[in-house]
This record gives C-alpha cells, structure tokens and sequence, in this order.
C-alpha cells in the first residue's frame, strides 16, 4: 500500500485556495479528493479504450485469417478512410 504524506507541499496549497475560496470545496482536502477522482475517472476511460481497442485489432485479425479482406487502390483507400470519417463523426455529433 502506498505511504500517503499528512503535509501537503506549499504549492498544492496555493492550487489548492482558488477552489476552496470560491465556495465550491470546504477544504484542501476536498480538493484533493476530487482531483484524485478526476484521475481515477480518467484511469477508467483509458482501460476502456484499450479494451476497446483490443477488441477491434482482434476482431480485424479475425477477419484477415478468415479472408474477409478488400484490395485498394491509394486513391480507394483515402476515399475509404474519409468516409469511415464522416460516419464517425455523424455518429459521434449523433449521440
């Protein structure tokens, strides 16, 4: 387990009094709780990506030992790609 300081450096202190100062945190400490959630959260999201991304290189592997491949010329490809682009996006703004 990970040894926590009890004193924070002076510098976390002065991030720390814009915050508190607002009225939007009672405390340092709660400051710090919250951006130890940020991270968490954000820690959350990356696994997920690459979850996410496992999935697809799998899936396309899957798909090229199973011969389910297409054949493109360059200017087929870059056509390809800005479409598969625009479906995301349109997607994406969707959602």
């Amino acid at each position: 387990m990970i040894q926590l300081c009890q004193r924070r450096p002076k510098i976390h202190d002065r991030q720390c009094q814009p915050p508190v100062a607002s009225g939007r945190y009672q405390n340092a400490s709660e400051v710090l709780r919250a951006g130890l959630r940020m991270v968490e959260e954000a820690e959350s999201r990356y696994v997920t990506k690459m979850k996410d991304l496992r999935a697809a290189i799998d899936a396309g592997q899957e798909d090229l030992e199973a011969g389910r491949t297409r054949t493109f010329s360059g200017d087929e490809f870059a056509t390809y790609l800005s479409e598969r682009a625009e479906q995301a996006i349109r997607k994406k703004r969707d959602t």
